[in-house]
């Protein structure tokens, strides 16, 4: 099928910038975008829809997030990020079912599409469940089995994660036409033994050819970067490449306290950073140093983190903080550009998925594409610079369309790959049964096993 979107204002890629067309026409022809331009293309089109008032953009890219914990939005909100963890997560993780976490997975889709995201990497438990969700969603993502380890005598061979992860990379790789992408996985310095890094790195070495990448946390507090000198001599960057790690195509999380020998080890490796803002302010973390870290060339994506940390999905927040808090950091107005803003929204956080055909407007890549409401919303009049709009002054509510692969998900406020109150409904039963809640919402907490803070706790994250 070729559709044709004429009159629109549209966010086209040229070289390594964007550029703004006004009254534009932008043509899809199955999966791909094949016109962008000024003028109306000669060749006939089975549909054409007038996009007047509506600017097209690539659709947003969640390089990080852990999609089902929207199941615990807003437990534990007001700790610091390791009483966070210990008391309040992986107490309700220990608990959580692959049909709860299926739940989870779903409703946060249904956010995140609603919000103008066509594709996302996640890092949490049972993955196959959201695999199976899209084949009927449609969504892209890359998922990974988490790999941890608080075992200090544990070995790699012996680890039932790392197997997990590896088969999940052989069977699921590139399933669904490519939306699927399967990374390998790291949660953390503080959650993993130096054996199993070791261990895990050699056995997923063959499969670099393959198109294999890692995701882990990287310094996200002050206290656990310094934790992690005083164990090993050596900050979390160094530690992970000095261990092999950073020879794989690797997404590094938060990158909150780096220094500046760490990003240049990311840099010579090709670290991807991710920065995440709502999650390391609302946890107190800190500023992440990302224009340093744009200036030196390395190339940093944005994520929203898990919604228990944020609490949302919302790249448009992301988006609009990533702007704003290093220019008052900084007291630069103009140390963090709309333009940067939004390449580390799209263009960039595609390269950090491997998918090099998308996070662009251009004439062959993917039709991953999302319509902005303009010309009908108070808070988006006047329109004098749209690129600094949609980064200070629109919001998730404005997407208007949310387009995959030239399938549309979304659009004026329908799903047309998704039963809304179905996806309600067992998200509400799954919050029920995690929670034991009764006549309001009372929370049971019970914690299962230790680790290596002392706590008692067992989690799958």
């Amino acid at each position: 099928m070729k559709r044709l979107f004429a009159n629109a204002m549209i966010l086209a890629w040229e070289g390594e910038n964007f550029r703004l067309i006004r009254n534009g026409y932008l043509g899809i022809e199955n999966d791909s975008i094949c016109y962008i331009g000024s003028d109306r293309p000669v060749e006939t089109y089975d549909e054409e829809r007038d996009f007047s008032g509506k600017l097209l953009m690539p659709g947003l890219i969640n390089c990080h997030c852990h999609a089902a914990m929207v199941l615990l939005r807003g437990v534990g909100s007001d700790l610091p990020l390791d009483r966070w963890l210990y008391e309040e997560m992986f107490p309700v993780e220990a608990r959580l079912t692959a049909e709860q976490i299926s739940a989870g997975n779903a409703l946060a889709m249904m956010e995140m599409i609603a919000s103008g995201v066509t594709s996302f990497s996640d890092m949490y438990m049972e993955p196959e469940t959201a695999i199976l969700l899209n084949k009927d969603i449609g969504m892209k993502m890359n998922l990974t089995r988490v790999v941890q380890s608080f075992d200090p005598n544990e070995r790699a061979e012996d680890s039932s994660r790392i197997s997990e992860s590896i088969a999940l990379f052989e069977s699921q790789h590139n399933a669904q036409n490519g939306k699927i992408r399967i990374d390998f996985s790291i949660h953390a310095e503080y959650t993993i033994t130096e054996c199993i890094v070791r261990g895990y790195v050699e056995r997923i070495r063959p499969y670099l050819s393959k198109g294999a990448r890692m995701h882990l946390h990287l310094s996200e507090t002050e206290k656990e970067h310094r934790e992690c000198i005083e164990r090993h001599r050596l900050t979390p960057a160094q530690w992970f490449d000095s261990l092999g790690v950073f020879d794989l195509p690797t997404a590094a999380a938060y990158c909150v306290w780096v220094t500046e020998e760490d990003l240049r080890v990311m840099l010579r490796k090709g670290v991807y950073p991710i920065h995440n803002p709502s999650s390391n302010l609302k946890l107190g973390s800190g500023f992440a140093p990302i224009p340093k870290m744009l200036d030196m060339g390395l190339m940093v994506a944005l994520g929203t983190d898990g919604a228990a940390s944020n609490n949302n999905l919302n790249m448009f927040e992301e988006m609009h903080l990533a702007s704003i808090i290093h220019n008052g950091y900084h007291r630069n107005p103009v140390i963090m550009t709309p333009e940067t803003v939004l390449k580390m929204a799209t263009i960039h956080g595609a390269r950090l998925q491997g998918r090099n055909d998308t996070g662009s407007l251009e004439v062959g890549k993917k039709a991953d594409i999302i319509a902005v409401h303009f010309s009908d919303r108070a808070h988006m009049l006047p329109a004098f610079d749209p690129i600094n709009m949609l980064v200070y002054s629109a919001q998730s509510s404005d997407v208007c369309m949310t387009m995959v692969d030239g399938q549309i998900l979304y659009e004026n406020g329908k799903y047309l790959t998704l039963d809304t109150d179905k996806v309600l409904k067992d998200a509400r039963c799954a919050i029920q049964s995690l929670y034991g809640i009764k006549n309001g919402f009372r929370i049971r907490r019970k914690l299962h096993g230790t680790c290596r803070s002392g706590i008692s706790v067992h989690a799958s994250i």
